[in-house]
């Protein structure tokens, strides 16, 4: 009898804990080929120069696919690594390891589906089913009290549905052993300057808060859940490992409540608030597919400006703006790849109220230097700044000058 070989497409999902594809393929295959593909693609400049992963997300990526790689190796197995469009390296990978299916956690915005359909396309040339998880949300789509057309578009309302009518699904546990064949292809992780960095690029990447890897992402948890916990970046001190997938949403919710975070319920609140607005961005992009990307949203009616007022956006990106809390805000995102969200309401709320330009622009820049930049959120945020967003009441927010003096009291 033929042994079942299963193919595991790491994408955005680079933990072993709470990892339902690993799971199903340990469960459901003789053999499992865990593979990562450094798609050019995304490291690549887009309409309005910005790179589409910038360095200090770049470096952090990885160390994340360096430290699963390690963590597989200790189970006798390993992650093969490639640069390359995992359409052309997926199917000769099948044919190389006499594939049977190949296993992936689908993604909702339209550059990743897309990919995920040129992959399904590629490997059904050849008879191999492309079997799709969902698992990048704190609720599964399929314990939703409602189907994704009927999603209620106010956030306040999906919330307390949610939370009255659903549960989060249990965290799965980390595999203890997973069995691939003896001899897979021997891979390296490829460098910076392999992912198309120069290095001039390199040398001033700057300072380096955050490393990346599961067993890091849990330590930020664990920091974050502390009662004694002083710093104020809350959500954002964790979310790059949760963009990235190296900490589950899931998981995170369930450390929560068994934690004593509970002792500060104003913490507690915020945190649980930003895991349902991530869950809710990417409902939000399923049931209007690209609307986040759409200069006036949902909105004909809507104008905002197309164009880009070069000298305003320069001095907003650049930090040169002359107004302190602009630019030093805007500094430390260039600096750390990590801004809390009073930091980023205040610099969207500047670009949208001062530029005069397009906001895709801004949205482009955090998507270059953020290291917690996920389509949906990123995106679906700044959507919401613009006043376009699928939330009506988020559409509304103070100014930029009262955002600021809002932001010099928490601080003082």
């Amino acid at each position: 009898m033929s042994k079942k070989v299963v193919l595991v497409w790491f994408r955005n999902d680079l933990r072993l804990h709470d990892n339902e594809v690993l799971s199903e393929a340990i469960n459901k295959s003789d053999l499992i080929i865990p593979v990562y593909c450094f798609d050019p693609r995304y490291f690549t400049k887009d309409q309005f120069q910005h790179y589409r992963t910038g360095i200090k997300r770049g470096k952090f990526l990885l160390e994340s696919v360096s430290y699963i790689k390690e963590q597989l190796q200790a189970m006798n197995s390993d992650l093969m690594v490639f640069v390359g469009k995992p359409e052309d390296l997926l199917p000769q990978l099948c044919s190389k390891y006499e594939v049977d299916e190949v296993y992936h956690h689908r993604e909702v915005a339209s550059r990743e589906t897309q990919i995920s359909e040129s992959v399904e396309s590629a490997l059904w040339k050849n008879k191999i089913n492309l079997r799709h998880f969902i698992g990048h949300t704190l609720y599964h789509k399929e314990d939703l009290p409602f189907p994704i057309k009927d999603i209620p578009d106010k956030f306040n309302i999906f919330r307390k549905k949610v939370e009255k009518e659903s549960t989060v699904r249990p965290s799965i546990s980390a595999p203890i052993s997973i069995p691939s064949p003896q001899h897979l292809e021997e891979t390296h992780l490829p460098s910076l300057e392999d992912l198309g960095y120069s290095s001039e690029d390199i040398e001033k990447w700057g300072s380096k808060e955050f490393e990346g890897g599961e067993r890091f992402g849990i330590k930020k948890l664990k920091k974050l859940l502390d009662p004694n916990y002083t710093g104020n970046e809350n959500f954002t001190l964790i979310s790059p490992y949760i963009a990235i997938g190296s900490l589950s949403p899931i998981y995170v919710y369930h450390e929560m409540n068994t934690s004593n975070l509970s002792q500060n319920k104003k913490r507690f609140e915020r945190l649980t608030s930003m895991l349902l607005w991530r869950d809710y961005f990417r409902f939000m992009l399923k049931k209007y597919p690209n609307v986040f990307f759409k200069l006036n949203g949902l909105d004909s009616e809507h104008l905002n400006p197309e164009h880009i007022e070069d000298g305003a956006v320069i001095n907003w990106e650049k930090g040169t703006t002359g107004d302190q809390e602009i630019d030093d805000n805007i500094r430390t995102l260039i600096e750390t790849g990590n801004i809390t969200y009073a930091e980023r309401r205040l610099l969207s709320k500047y670009f949208t109220q001062e530029t005069g330009s397009n906001w895709l622009f801004g949205a482009s820049f955090f998507e270059e230097h953020l290291l917690d930049f996920a389509p949906a959120t990123t995106y679906g945020f700044w959507s919401h700044m613009a006043g376009v967003g699928t939330s009506q009441k988020e559409n509304s927010c103070s100014d930029w000058q009262e955002l600021a003096k809002r932001l010099l009291v928490s601080k003082s």
